[in-house]
């Protein structure tokens, strides 16, 4: 802590460049795995190819992973945020998949007899109800992606992984690991608890007695 408090900028500065980092990279997951856990709802026959797909790259160490994408996007944050939105796709994917096989048929069946067009259905009904299992896996690649944040220090893109970092290149600074380790634990464990927050505020109201 002695460190925390003695560099408040610094660790400041390195705090916002990871949350941008998180929120950017949590930003373009969703927008990607919402299409595709529709496509794999639709036909049925995609799941077992699309999630296996998915699940081997959630399987490969994310330096390793880092490292692949260093030809094609260099020494840069966008490395890491490409490897951080491919390491949360099975994780929302599955989320929002379950979500939507959870909903009763005959309720779809009703909304569709009410003359709701797709994109109502879909808006107005299915969002809604696959909501608090979405939000869930929301919390899950979240807390995935602020670890997976720290190691983008090693490429050139800030982060509080930049204190780990030369805490081990500094021999004897073990108060920036420390510092770094305290950081970002308390990061992932706010951003937890501010989403579950959400979550529960978005649950449907139980009617009174």
């Amino acid at each position: 802590m002695s460190y925390i408090l003695q560099n408040p900028d610094l660790v400041l500065e390195l705090l916002l460049e990871h949350l941008q980092m998180t929120g950017i990279a949590l930003a373009g997951a969703v927008i990607i795995a919402v299409p595709i856990a529709w496509i794999i709802y639709r036909w049925t026959w995609l799941q077992g190819p699309i999630m296996a797909v998915l699940g081997v790259i959630y399987t490969i160490p994310s330096l390793a992973l880092m490292i692949l994408l260093i030809p094609l996007l260099g020494l840069s944050s966008m490395t890491a945020i490409v490897a951080m939105t491919l390491y949360a796709q099975v994780i929302l994917v599955r989320s929002i998949l379950v979500g939507l096989q959870s909903i009763p048929q005959p309720i779809l069946e009703a909304a569709q007899g009410m003359g709701m067009s797709a994109w109502q259905c879909w808006w107005q009904v299915q969002v809604p109800l696959m909501r608090p299992v979405f939000l869930a896996g929301v919390r899950l690649a979240t807390t995935v992606m602020i670890a997976l944040g720290t190691i983008a220090a090693k490429f050139g893109a800030g982060g509080l992984g930049v204190l780990l970092f030369e805490g081990i290149a500094q021999a004897g600074r073990y108060d920036k690991i420390w510092a770094g380790t305290i950081v970002v634990g308390l990061l992932a464990v706010i951003s937890n608890g501010l989403l579950w927050l959400w979550e529960q505020q978005l649950q449907p109201k139980s009617p009174p007695a």
